[in-house]
C-alpha cells in the first residue's frame, strides 16, 4: 500500500524515522518512509549482498562445517555481522581455521546452497526493467561467481582465497582487495560511474553491519531481515520472506509486477 503524505517542514526527518522504527517493531509490519519524486520508479542498478540476503546460508559457515570448525567460525560471524568486530580482523581469523581443507569443497558447497525465496523473481523483474544487478560479497569468488551466473548477474565481486601450488588446498589466508563495508560501498559508486548512472537511481540490500555504508550511499537502502543494530541504522527495511517485496518500495503494484514477470 503507498500512502503520499506532505510533512511539515518543522519536522525533524530523523524523529519520525525513529518513531515509525518503533512503531514497525511494536506491530512486526514494514514501513518505508520515502521521498516521491521521480528516481522512485526509475532507479538502474541494484546491488546485493550474498550471504543471508541473495542465499539464506553464510557460506563460510557451511565451508566451517566440512572443517570441522563450524562453533568457532559462526561466533566470529555473528559478531561481525553485528558490528562487534573489524570485518578485515574477523575475516582473516575466519579463513585461517580453514587452512589445508580440500578446494573441492566449492564444489560440495553449491550442492547445498538455498536461494533465498523471492530472489529469481527479483532479479528478472528488474533485468526485464533494464536494472544493472551486482552482488558485492564479503564471501569467496567461486561462489560470487555461481550466484552471478544463477541469477543473472551483471557483476560479481568476492573475497579471493589463496590456494596451494597444485591448487588442492586452501592456504588460510586471502589475497588482494578485501571486501568490507568500505569496499561494497566504493564498488557501488565504481559501477555507478561505469554504468552512467546517478546515485539516486541505485539501490543496495544486505543485511549486515558491513552493509550499511553501501546502503547509506544508494538512492535507496534496504536492510532486509537484518541484525537489529543494522535494522535501526538502515535507511529502510523488510522483514519478509521474499526478495521479491523489494518491488513494493520501488512503487510497483501486484498487478504491475505479474506484467513484468511475464518475459
Amino acid at each position: 500500500m503507498d500512502v503520499f503524505l506532505s510533512i511539515p517542514v518543522e519536522v525533524e526527518i530523523d524523529d519520525l524515522k525513529k518513531q515509525i522504527f518503533d512503531l514497525t517493531t511494536n506491530y512486526k509490519t514494514d514501513i518505508a518512509l520515502q521521498v516521491d519524486d521521480v528516481y522512485r520508479k526509475n532507479k538502474r542498478l541494484i546491488v546485493f549482498d550474498m550471504d543471508s540476503t541473495l542465499i539464506q546460508q553464510e557460506v563460510i559457515d557451511e565451508i566451517a562445517r566440512h572443517a570441522g570448525v563450524v562453533k568457532e567460525v559462526s561466533a566470529i560471524t555473528a559478531s561481525a555481522m553485528n558490528g562487534e568486530l573489524n570485518f578485515q580482523e574477523s575475516l582473516a581469523k575466519r579463513v585461517a581455521l580453514l587452512k589445508g581443507l580440500s578446494t573441492d569443497i566449492f564444489d560440495e558447497i553449491k550442492k547445498v546452497i538455498t536461494f533465498t525465496p523471492g530472489a529469481h523473481n527479483l532479479c528478472r523483474a528488474l533485468k526485464n526493467l533494464g536494472y544493472k544487478l551486482a552482488v558485492c560479497s564479503g564471501g569467496f569468488v567461486p561462489l560470487a561467481n555461481y550466484i552471478k551466473n544463477e541469477l543473472g548477474l551483471d557483476f560479481a565481486y568476492a573475497n579471493n582465497l589463496a590456494i596451494s601450488e597444485d591448487g588442492k588446498q586452501l592456504e588460510g589466508k586471502t589475497y588482494g582487495p578485501i571486501v568490507d563495508g568500505s569496499r561494497k560501498a566504493e564498488l557501488l559508486g565504481a559501477i555507478s560511474q561505469l554504468e552512467h548512472i546517478i546515485p539516486e537511481q541505485t539501490i543496495a540490500v544486505g543485511d549486515g553491519a558491513n552493509d550499511l555504508l553501501m546502503m547509506s550511499k544508494a538512492g535507496l537502502g534496504v536492510a532486509f531481515n537484518a541484525k537489529p543494530r543494522v535494522q535501526e541504522q538502515a535507511p529502510t527495511r523488510i522483514n519478509q520472506p521474499s526478495l521479491e517485496n523489494v518491488l513494493y518500495l520501488l512503487g510497483y503494484t501486484d498487478e504491475e509486477i505479474t506484467t513484468i514477470l511475464k518475459y
